[in-house]
């Protein structure tokens, strides 16, 4: 096992060495030791991850003529993180004077894509020591003699200011000067300088200055928790009064019904949930996929909350691709759950093809998010967007699907139907299925899944405008301890719901409830996806093909994963509950 989980760590970290001699892992510093400047990317300011290579704008480099693309890690690389090279000669606590780096004649083809970066508010990013400086390419401004004409200016100084304490940078910032109007031809000079101060800022609370409590800790987010847990704490008492009380006049009943003969018992008028009780532990349809669902979604659950508790221990948010990076690697290293839930799950209902169900559960995740990624990387590769995923990364990927978390699934699979693998049901499963009685339309399966998911999205949607606009948006998410609340709120919310709606199902005597619960608790993805498209419409100022294919193709992933992980948790507690429910009655 260790071996494999050193095979995870060592294929997740991507390493391409440079020539510079900075020490940007320790963040610490001699008198005039080289600082690195990264360029990062470049585009528009209101589609935030459609950018490309800053060198891809008519922009010139410094003296040092090498640019050293480089990739620390496999998270860096599938967020689009493309650190170029500045060539900007920068010393540690050397100041610079304003200087010339480098100069370049702009052609027609150079003039025209500066005009359409300006018009489109292009942006771009730095990195001095991993934090981030910001900067607009130029501006425009109306022409004093033709009204209908627009002058372009492009910004050509940067002037940085760094502040350090002791031998550690701990604050940046770049203002950019020096407008100069542009057109064909015409010589255009790049300067910089550098400007060094002493800041006592510590260098753990060097990455406040790029936070917002203002928003994250606004009094609607605190608000919008308590209101959560009121509907948790009110759900709970609802649920366990109908069910204690509903489920005690169903004991006695048939209790009653037991101490009557059989004459008097055919003459009664029997209904309610027993009466399924030979077809309730009936395998569901499509076992195979059913069980790599639950399976997936487990595994889902436990990195979710890994992922989750790792943030609030440790600010992954102060190192670039750190959360992704994270969230691959608890993904693959919780493979053995995927295999031993759902093999337990396709064992216990009398699958036979459990290799095929191994390998379908280990390939149906990763295949959903490759068949995404493909679709978005071909419209990224179309735009040469820096978005668009390296081939050696792709590869990476592909090593870690096959020699990581199909092994580990294997062996979970193998533990799973060996100690979870058999039945345990309470009742006999009849050999003829019982036919299903024609009931209400708001009882059908259908109605039940679509209403099913509208509580548990109404106690997160306020989180999710939080996390939709700290990753479509320019806000970095933190509140981590938030999420962990909102995570188990979730979870209590779906498997009380998910029960409810069983119940009301059985009792109508409809035993179809493993498909139901699961996607019932699943169809909060539906209801996600459907805000998020209203926030793209009416909170966002996004266009064009890239951004609005890259928003709802991973919206579109995100609903999915957050479906499969709720649907997994109505199925586990609704599982639970029948059983119980089934094995505290008299069965004859």
């Amino acid at each position: 096992m260790d071996f494999w989980l050193c095979l995870v760590f060592l294929t997740t970290v991507q390493m391409r060495f440079h020539t510079c001699q900075a020490d940007e892992h320790t963040h610490t510093y001699n008198p005039h030791e080289e600082i690195v400047l990264w360029m990062n990317a470049v585009g528009p300011y209101h589609n935030r991850q459609e950018t490309y290579a800053y060198f891809s704008l008519p922009f010139c480099k410094g003296p040092v003529k090498e640019i050293s693309h480089y990739h620390e890690t496999i998270g860096e690389a599938l967020q689009g993180v493309e650190l170029e090279y500045s060539g900007l000669e920068i010393g540690f606590k050397d100041a610079v004077p304003k200087q010339e780096y480098c100069s370049l004649t702009l052609t027609e083809t150079s003039y025209i894509k500066l005009v359409y970066a300006i018009s489109n508010h292009y942006w771009y990013q730095m990195y001095i020591d991993d934090l981030s400086m910001w900067g607009i390419i130029g501006e425009i401004e109306e022409n004093p003699l033709e009204e209908s004409k627009k002058d372009f200016y492009l910004l050509t100084h940067k002037k940085f200011d760094i502040g350090f304490n002791g031998n550690q940078i701990v604050d940046v910032n770049l203002t950019t000067e020096g407008k100069t109007k542009i057109k064909p031809g015409i010589q255009i000079s790049f300067t910089y300088q550098v400007s060094w101060k002493e800041s006592k800022v510590p260098f753990e609370k060097r990455y406040d200055k790029y936070l917002d409590p203002s928003f994250f800790q606004h009094r609607i987010h605190w608000f919008s928790i308590f209101n959560s847990f009121m509907m948790v704490v009110f759900l709970v008492g609802l649920v366990a009064m109908i069910l204690m009380r509903t489920l005690r006049k169903d004991y006695a009943r048939y209790s009653r019904d037991d101490d009557l003969d059989e004459l008097d018992r055919d003459l009664g008028d029997e209904y309610g949930w027993k009466q399924v009780h030979g077809d309730v532990f009936r395998s569901p349809q499509y076992l195979i996929i059913f069980s790599s669902l639950v399976g997936t979604g487990y595994q889902l659950a436990i990195s979710a909350l890994g992922c989750i508790i790792l943030a609030i221990i440790q600010d992954t948010y102060t190192q670039r691709g750190t959360l992704l990076t994270t969230a691959i690697f608890f993904y693959a290293a919780t493979s053995p759950v995927n295999g031993y839930q759902g093999g337990a799950v396709y064992s216990r209902y009398g699958g036979k093809e459990w290799i095929k169900q191994m390998v379908i559960g280990a390939t149906l995740f990763p295949v959903l998010i490759s068949g995404i990624a493909f679709l978005v990387n071909f419209v990224a590769i179309y735009y040469h967007a820096s978005r668009a995923i390296p081939f050696l990364t792709m590869v990476a990927v592909v090593c870690i699907c096959v020699f990581v978390i199909l092994p580990l699934t294997l062996v979970g699979t193998i533990l799973g139907r060996n100690m979870s693998g058999q039945p345990n049901n309470p009742c006999r499963t009849n050999t003829v299925p019982r036919p299903i009685p024609e009931k209400k339309w708001f009882m059908e399966p259908m109605v039940i899944v679509l209403l099913g998911g509208i509580l548990p999205f109404g106690s997160i949607f306020i989180e999710m405008y939080f996390i939709f606009t700290s990753f479509w948006q320019y806000k970095i998410y933190y509140v981590f301890g938030f999420m962990l609340l909102v995570y188990f709120i979730l979870v209590i919310v779906t498997v009380c719901v998910t029960i409810v709606s069983t119940y009301f199902l059985l009792n109508a005597e409809d035993y179809r409830w493993h498909w139901t619960c699961f996607c019932s608790g699943g169809s909060i993805g539906i209801y996600v996806y459907l805000y998020s498209i209203y926030y793209f419409l009416f909170k966002t100022k996004m266009y064009g093909l890239f951004q609005t294919v890259f928003y709802f193709g991973y919206m579109a992933l995100g609903s999915i994963t957050l479906g499969i992980l709720c649907g997994t948790v109505g199925y586990a507690g609704t599982s639970y509950f029948v059983t119980k429910m089934y094995s505290t009655v008299k069965i004859d």
